[in-house]
């Protein structure tokens, strides 16, 4: 397939690679090459015009909880233990209705859809009958994700949690009835955090990311309070982020891991993300509603850690990944600002990497237009943006359409050079 548009993307966290009124061409669903004019042997070939369009890889939303999705904007005034206790666990615990997490599930997707996330990483709830409904819908939809039953056994509401055999039984017949069932979607090993999994669990849960080569998700060093409690419970490590690479959750079985929040670190800990190759996750609106605090991001820039920016609903209130990346360069910014260093300060071009190469790499070669990469991207009409009057270049109708735009913008999205339309109608 060849398309037509404004080129825009990232090959590495410096800037922007852009191809003005240019060729993207894909065979098979992998991209073959950008062209300013278009080789002989395309010419005859069908084209889709998107002149005066932005053509930019599609988003990966790396760390977002599924059943959270209706309590977007709800219990913002809370830190982060008493939202969990008060908001999050009651709301979850509603999904062992299957009938309510199917409709949940479908708005959920929609939404995903067409706010141009065609790729994410999803915390599900505990329970299996749900992340199994989960699955198969994403399935469905032709998106891709990697899901995951939410394992916790301790320290949450008296009627939300389960024991650890039950936990570890379900989450491996859900990796045993999916493995190679799709391409697209996956299962993740998922503890919810070090406070909710006694010792037995997490170590059961590294047992089988080797075992099956799965890759985790979970969280790491979000807030005061939760690193207080979770050393607490766990006096015998030497950190929090001991605690997971000692039990096989931290990228050293080969498997790649997903550590949401990362901020506040202790130095070997960081060391330890790099060496591990762990995917640290920044989660402005998240930190910000639960006064989390802001992370350094320019570190992990900096040290070629693959630092992504997510949405983390619903401590984060939009699925919109534009909102992020926004937020995100906001915040590096307040950040460089108290600490009186101006080099903390992200670029736009370094969030929006942030929100496409970086995490697209987590499913292989997406997130990019470089040769031999799938070509999942999305169309955007900015006619409403920018005004027949402006003269602006690619990168400033990128950079108003994250800032000023919506979702409402994005006209097509395509996986491997398909098409993809909203999947449920209903």
């Amino acid at each position: 397939m060849i398309i037509k548009g404004d080129i825009i993307y990232t090959e590495k966290k410096e800037g922007y690679i852009v191809y003005e009124n240019s060729y993207l061409v894909a065979e098979n669903g992998i991209i073959k090459g950008i062209y300013k004019n278009l080789p002989e042997k395309y010419k005859k070939k069908e084209i889709i015009d998107r002149t005066g369009k932005l053509i930019i890889p599609s988003f990966t939303d790396i760390h977002l909880h599924a059943p959270q999705y209706l309590n977007r904007g709800v219990g913002t005034d809370r830190e982060l233990m008493d939202w969990l206790r008060i908001y999050t666990f009651p709301e979850e615990e509603k999904f062992g209705n299957i009938k309510y997490a199917e409709k949940v599930w479908k708005s959920l997707i929609n939404e995903l859809w067409e706010c141009g996330s065609l790729h994410s990483v999803i915390f599900s709830s505990i329970h299996e009958k749900a992340t199994e409904k989960l699955i198969e819908l994403f399935i469905e939809s032709g998106m891709s994700a990697y899901i995951g039953k939410v394992n916790m056994d301790r320290n949450t509401n008296d009627t939300y949690f389960e024991n650890v055999e039950k936990g570890m039984e379900a989450t491996e017949n859900l990796i045993k009835k999916y493995e190679g069932i799709s391409e697209k979607v996956k299962t993740i090993i998922t503890p919810r955090f070090a406070i909710t999994c006694n010792e037995k669990s997490l170590k059961k849960q590294g047992k089988l990311s080797k075992k099956y080569k799965i890759p985790v998700q979970s969280h790491l060093n979000e807030s005061f309070g939760e690193i207080e409690f979770t050393m607490s419970l766990f006096p015998q490590y030497e950190n929090y982020s001991d605690i997971y690479n000692k039990n096989g959750l931290f990228g050293e079985n080969g498997e790649p891991s997903i550590m949401a929040h990362c901020i506040h670190n202790k130095e070997e800990e960081v060391k330890l993300i790099k060496k591990n190759n762990v995917y640290p996750v920044h989660c402005p609106e998240s930190n910000a509603n639960l006064i989390s605090g802001i992370m350094d991001v320019r570190s992990f820039l900096d040290m070629d850690v693959p630092v992504c920016i997510a949405s983390d609903i619903s401590g984060g209130h939009s699925l919109f990944l534009p909102k992020q990346i926004v937020l995100g360069v906001q915040l590096s910014k307040m950040k460089a600002r108290f600490e009186n260093n101006l080099s903390k300060v992200i670029k736009n071009s370094e969030a929006f990497y942030m929100a496409t190469k970086n995490p697209g790499s987590f499913f292989g070669k997406t997130g990019s237009f470089e040769k031999g990469y799938s070509a999942d991207f999305l169309v955007i009409n900015i006619e409403n943006i920018i005004m027949d009057i402006e003269k602006r270049t690619v990168e400033e109708k990128l950079e108003k359409w994250l800032y000023i735009g919506s979702e409402k913008n994005i006209e097509e999205r395509y996986i491997k050079g398909e098409i993809i339309e909203k999947p449920f109608r209903n």
